[in-house]
């Protein structure tokens, strides 16, 4: 199994979820504030089901505590191609 690093934008307390992939940058507007590791927790969930993953194959490397993270995901699948204009709900 591969392990793939990825670069993490993160927007806390959005009042709406989405998520921006431009093959390089990973741009996630989450709800949850950045209080007690829950933007984080967020972030990990919503990589996670964007790669259709387990949550325990994502682990924030850096960045606990702001707004850019270096996540490592351990999976065999690829990295999905790029959307520059994506507006799609980060479900």
């Amino acid at each position: 199994m591969s392990v793939t690093r990825l670069t993490v934008r993160v927007h806390p307390r959005a009042t709406r979820e989405r998520r921006v992939w431009d093959g390089k940058v990973l741009e996630l507007w989450v709800s949850q504030p950045p209080v007690h590791g829950a933007a984080n927790a967020a972030i990990i969930d919503k990589v996670a089901h964007w790669l259709n993953i387990p949550r325990s194959c994502v682990r924030i490397v850096s960045g606990h505590t702001s707004r850019s993270k270096l996540l490592d995901i351990e999976s065999a699948a690829a990295l999905p191609p790029p959307r520059l204009f994506s507006n799609e709900a980060a479900a």
